[in-house]
């Protein structure tokens, strides 16, 4: 009943009428430019998933009050250490981990953990 070509296949009627190489072979090579998302006004280092706290600038609008909840050691440079019941300034930016925020205190900045706080306003 079938003779031996894919249903909608117009330009071969036997599987020997098809190309032995594959068509990817046949195509010039086209070079490719890799895409980085950007967002205005955040740096490329943000959007690469790669953050210096100093190069960041605190939204127009969106920032909050947080208390900290526990003691945290900063793990490296982009991180902000904590001292329970202090108050901090908390922020999100476009692309970043939902599971941290960038937090200030007083002229220092830095990721921290949003486990560890208790956002106010």
């Amino acid at each position: 009943r079938f003779s031996g070509t894919f249903v909608g296949n117009a330009d071969s009627t036997s599987p020997a009428a098809a190309p032995s190489t594959p068509a990817a072979a046949t195509l010039p090579a086209v070079p490719t430019i890799p895409v980085v998302p950007t967002v205005v006004g955040v740096p490329n280092t943000v959007a690469e998933g790669v953050l210096n706290p100093s190069e960041v600038k605190p939204p127009a609008s969106g920032t909050r009050k947080a208390r900290v909840l526990y003691d945290y050691e900063a793990a490296d440079s982009t991180e902000l250490a904590l001292l329970a019941d202090e108050m901090i300034t908390v922020y999100s930016l476009p692309g970043m981990d939902p599971d941290w925020l960038i937090g200030e205190r007083g002229n220092q900045k830095g990721k921290v953990p949003v486990t560890y706080l208790e956002l106010l306003s």
